[in-house]
């Protein structure tokens, strides 16, 4: 998968940590979703389905305010120099806990404002946001990104390493005592209570598991100045991008719901839903595995930039495009065999949302370019995605109906394309014969989908 040019470090051979970090990875990302899954089975026997409405919002709530305050310690770390250093290690820690405390005070100041607004008549009456156990979820949830502030910096200081067994290790047992918690909640009280109770709980299973089960950097109070300033140097832009990203992640659905019914953004959803779990795999192994294993490259011998990168996007890229070309020639059978006619539409959809997987394969340019310390390209980036959207769906749908829009879609996501490779071939990482081996890959998955085709047929 990866050649000898990949340099080692003192903590082994990084082809053989990369290889151990993308099984973790991949595997860890299966497990967790499938503990989900089996997990929302047995509660909706437990519990109304008014009360995970209540909880969506309220999770809606946490997710946006975490993406507005995110000044992207983990990837600084990642790739800063002094990523092992205890001062800037230790400073980074302090950061996270103020941004922790801020992000409770902002919380519970939107739990009060919701419930002004209910009693004030300023939300509809029959709205989920007019529910009187909103504010009070919103508030005792906010205390999961308090406890989330004082986690350990070993975390971050696993994935710069590619240690991802640990750290997935951590996670699943977090997942499995917060649902463990959940359940037996629910099995004595019914109530809404069970689910914040289990989120909460999780959160402080993975503060305390950072501290104890990870090797690493003992976090204590101690405060750098300079290394504040390169956090905040690198954060800013960080900050900007993760506030672009709620709205390029959401803004499908919130565009889409403004021109068409709930039940056919429904049916989109599940297009969407099925297209996502392949988008979202690759997106994290790029950014938890390649992301780190390239800025170990670039600090220890950047002179394999290129090479490296290279081998990295060959495995990313043929996963991508055997998948994009798999889903664009199949959609329309896999949605028929796996849902009822109510969702036959989906299959469509999902075709068209299958070409944006060719474009993932940038994704590992653009942290790659992260890796040489420019920030200030994933803002432009992500700016670029979101105006694009912004335009282009609303002319989509009225010049074309729904399919239009759903290109459009799909055009956000190329519309960053000439910009990176703009600043590949600035940064000397763009190799046009290169960039085609991938085509073998796409023409694997059109005659695996057709043959799919053939076999749902008969």
């Amino acid at each position: 998968m990866l050649s000898n040019a990949i340099p080692t470090s003192t903590h082994g051979s990084l082809k053989k940590r990369v290889l151990s970090a993308g099984t973790w990875s991949v595997a860890g990302y299966v497990l967790k979703q499938a503990i989900r899954f089996s997990t929302n089975l047995v509660l909706t026997r437990l519990l109304v389905p008014d009360m995970f409405g209540v909880m969506a919002i309220a999770n809606v709530v946490m997710v946006g305010l975490a993406l507005f305050s995110d000044i992207g310690l983990g990837q600084n770390i990642v790739r800063s120099t002094r990523g092992k250093d205890p001062f800037f290690l230790n400073t980074a820690w302090i950061v996270q806990i103020f941004r922790g405390v801020v992000l409770w005070f902002l919380a519970l100041s939107v739990g009060l404002l919701v419930l002004l607004a209910s009693h004030t008549g300023m939300v509809l009456k029959n709205s989920a946001y007019a529910d009187p156990r909103l504010p009070y979820v919103i508030a005792v949830l906010s205390f999961s990104v308090l406890i989330g502030g004082f986690q350990s910096t070993k975390l971050l200081e696993a994935r710069r390493d590619l240690a991802l067994g640990p750290v997935t290790k951590i996670e699943i047992t977090a997942q499995v005592v917060g649902i463990l918690f959940m359940l037996g909640w629910a099995s004595i009280n019914r109530s809404i209570w069970a689910l914040v109770a289990g989120n909460v709980c999780s959160s402080l299973v993975t503060a305390l598991l950072s501290h104890v089960w990870l090797s690493g950097v003992a976090n204590h109070w101690q405060w750098d100045r300079s290394a504040f300033h390169e956090i905040v140097h690198f954060g800013k832009w960080m900050l900007l991008s993760s506030i672009l990203g709620f709205f390029v992640n959401q803004g499908d659905r919130l565009l889409l719901g403004g021109f068409i019914d709930a039940t056919l953004l429904g049916v989109y959803a599940i297009a969407f839903a099925i297209f996502n779990l392949v988008e979202q795999l690759l997106n994290m192994i790029i950014a938890d595995v390649s992301y780190s294993a390239l800025s170990e490259v670039l600090r220890e011998r950047p002179a394999n930039l290129k090479a490296s990168y290279y081998r990295f996007r060959v495995v990313t890229g043929s996963v991508a495009y055997f998948c994009s070309a798999s889903l664009m020639f199949s959609g329309q059978s896999l949605i028929g065999l796996l849902y009822d006619q109510r969702y036959q539409q989906a299959g469509w959809m999902l075709e068209i949302l299958a070409t944006a997987l060719l474009i993932t394969p940038i994704n590992l340019a653009v942290w790659c370019l992260l890796a040489l310390g420019l920030p200030k390209l994933f803002t432009q980036i992500i700016a670029i995605r979101a105006v694009s959207m912004i335009l282009l769906v609303p002319l989509g749908f009225h010049a074309f109906g729904l399919p239009g829009a759903v290109w459009a879609i799909v055009a956000s996501y190329y519309s960053y394309l000439p910009l990176t490779i703009y600043y590949k071939i600035n940064y000397g990482l763009f190799n046009l014969w290169k960039e085609l081996l991938l085509l073998p890959a796409w023409v694997a998955g059109a005659l695996l989908a057709i043959g799919l085709n053939l076999a749902i047929r008969h």
